[in-house]
């Protein structure tokens, strides 16, 4: 398999055949809607593969430069949950501001 991109969009060669895949996103701008967050309340779902997920509320408390923290509202929960910003662009953590 051969990866290249043009103009934003990544191709895969399979044998003979090109596919063309259109990347949502970069790993930049999911570093700046991150940064957007900062301080706020956040909805967390974390995806713990099959079929299995968890989701919470909590405070974006950091930004580092390859991963972000968050505070869970839990009063049970201690400490800090850490996330790279691969996890945010693969799709295993969804984050959204809550209001």
């Amino acid at each position: 398999m051969k990866f290249f991109t043009m103009q934003g969009i990544l191709f895969v060669k399979l044998g003979n055949t090109f596919l063309m895949i259109k990347q949502k996103k970069n790993i930049s701008q999911v570093k700046q809607m991150v940064k957007s967050y900062a301080k706020e309340r956040v909805c967390v779902k974390v995806n713990l593969g099959r079929n299995k997920s968890v989701s919470y509320f909590g405070v974006l408390s950091g930004i580092y430069p390859a991963l972000f923290t968050v505070k869970p509202d839990d009063e049970d929960f201690l400490g800090k949950t850490a996330y790279s910003y691969s996890d945010v662009l693969c799709g295993n953590v969804k984050i959204k501001a809550v209001k």
